[in-house]
């Protein structure tokens, strides 16, 4: 039974992501190469393997996050150490992409990394740790009856009062 999909398809949209940048960056690799042109003095065949290198990267940087995605799908606990500080650069990637996607590309690629910016931060929100351990029940508040707050309002016997309450005024003999 899966309780929390998100996981899931954070994990299939990171593996698919990872293979569209590997292949982009692959493709624009291969059309620097087929140029033969020099940009600003640059090497054309530098340029082709720095496309090709920086997809592969980028693309087994993306599946290890696709990977940390799916083991807290299948263990259905959160992400932990190595694995959460992954997951947290994707997102911080993700919304450098968005950023500069949007002056450079468009709204729609834009909208795109905010999506998968979304399903990360998600991810991480969803699968987030309580602050303590609940082991015991929480103390119960004294009532009026209690002869640990005298009464109520400072008035019995051997009690400290309440802490709404002003201490009684000093005597003097």
């Amino acid at each position: 039974m899966v309780r929390r999909p998100v996981a899931w398809i954070v994990a299939i949209v990171l593996f698919v992501e990872a293979l569209g940048v590997a292949a982009l960056n692959w493709f624009l690799g291969i059309v620097v190469d087929r140029q033969d042109m020099s940009l600003a003095g640059l090497d054309s065949d530098m340029m082709a393997n720095s496309s090709k290198i920086g997809g592969i990267v980028f693309g087994l940087y993306f599946a290890l996050c696709a990977v940390v995605a799916l083991l807290v799908a299948l263990r259905d606990r959160p992400p932990a150490g190595f694995g959460r500080i992954l997951l947290i650069s994707a997102a911080v990637v993700h919304a450098l992409l968005g950023a500069f996607a949007w002056g450079l590309v468009g709204w729609g690629a834009f909208l795109l990394m905010v999506v998968v910016l979304g399903l990360i931060v998600l991810l991480l929100m969803t699968y987030d740790r309580p602050a303590q351990p609940t082991d015991a029940p929480p103390p119960a508040a004294p009532g009026p009856d209690d002869p640990g707050n005298g009464g109520g309002n400072n008035g019995g016997k051997g009690g400290e009062g309440s802490p709404l309450t002003s201490p009684p005024a000093p005597t003097t003999p």
